[in-house]
């Protein structure tokens, strides 16, 4: 199981540690480092600036919104990262849900997600692969529209392309169409949540999820950032009647918590939403506590079908110790 190093997004402004984090993870053996983006800064640009301050350490979105781009447009973003960086990019995707793509990006959300997807990632694969574009040839168009090849020699026409997905099918069409399935929340206490969707997984098939983890003495504190994270995930992104991270956490067999966070949260009692986020579920799909409690958990993470875990660790510390288990 490789480790990588997830970088999210800038809050208020860019972390001034990012690049010595990156190097840091290169020096350890960490095999990648992904930024991420959300409605503020966007993925490429600091993946980018990790490029140049770094050699061997792979770069991936994670995870780059489909709908801030068209799939030229993202292609475009990729094949040149890849370019400079000497073939190290990993295009992490997802589509994101109608509160961001309607509220953000101003573009309605697709009504068939799976569709929309699908084609996505196949207009991605036709500009690395120098086939000629689809153009456009809606009912509001010029019809001028002229099929064109890539200008730049893409350097890899197979460059990995992954899905953060949620749904059963969604999951299921990522091993048909990606290279690899980014996880929101993975348990290794319940890999059969997944087990339908991934029953056909091909051979090399990347599984990467994130978890949040930290060496400290008290595990209850630590995981403190996780239910937070949760809280406004599973509370606030998304309607009552619509949010993909709740129905998700249902699937995990925490249906009535989920329901009662999404509430608290909705109704403006947001310290309350975090708190009654379960220790147990926060517990299960991150890494806290002493090293030693680390250590007999993360060997339950390597028994499963995960190839890459990408690690939200802001201490060095932490990412040594993850380093120095996982070797």
């Amino acid at each position: 199981m490789r480790l990588g190093l997830a970088l999210g997004y800038w809050g208020r402004g860019p972390d001034p540690d990012h690049v010595a984090l990156a190097r840091e993870a290169e020096r350890l053996g960490y095999d990648s480092v992904w930024t991420a983006e959300a409605w503020g800064s966007d993925a490429f640009t600091p993946l980018t600036w990790l490029a140049a301050h770094t050699s061997r350490i792979k770069l991936g979105t994670g995870i780059a919104q489909m709908a801030a781009r068209t799939p030229a447009a993202t292609a475009m973003h990729a094949l040149t990262l890849d370019h400079l960086s000497g073939g190290r990019v990993m295009l992490g995707l997802g589509l994101s849900g109608p509160q961001v793509v309607e509220g953000w990006y101003g573009r309605p959300f697709p009504k068939s997600p799976l569709t929309a997807t699908r084609e996505y990632v196949a207009d991605i694969r036709q500009v690395l692969r120098r086939e000629r574009s689809r153009p456009y040839e809606g009912p509001d168009g010029t019809g001028l529209g002229k099929p064109l090849r890539s200008i730049t020699h893409p350097l890899r026409a197979d460059l990995p392309i992954l899905l953060g997905a949620e749904g059963p099918r969604n999951i299921a069409q990522t091993t048909r169409i990606a290279d690899g399935w980014m996880p929101l929340y993975w348990s290794p206490l319940r890999t059969g949540v997944y087990e339908a969707s991934l029953a056909d997984t091909p051979k090399d098939f990347v599984i990467a999820p994130m978890v949040r983890a930290k060496v400290c003495d008290d595990p209850a504190e630590g995981l403190l950032a996780v239910k937070a994270m949760l809280g406004f995930y599973i509370g606030g992104m998304g309607t009552r009647g619509r949010n993909f991270h709740a129905d998700l956490m249902a699937r995990m067999g925490y249906e009535e918590e989920a329901r009662h966070i999404q509430a608290l949260f909705l109704d403006g009692r947001k310290e309350e939403a975090v708190l009654a986020v379960p220790d147990a579920f926060a517990d299960e799909i991150s890494l806290v506590g002493p090293r030693e409690r680390i250590a007999e958990r993360l060997a339950a993470w390597r028994a499963g079908p995960v190839t890459d875990l990408l690690v939200t660790a802001p201490d060095r510390h932490t990412m040594r110790v993850l380093a120095e288990l996982n070797s």
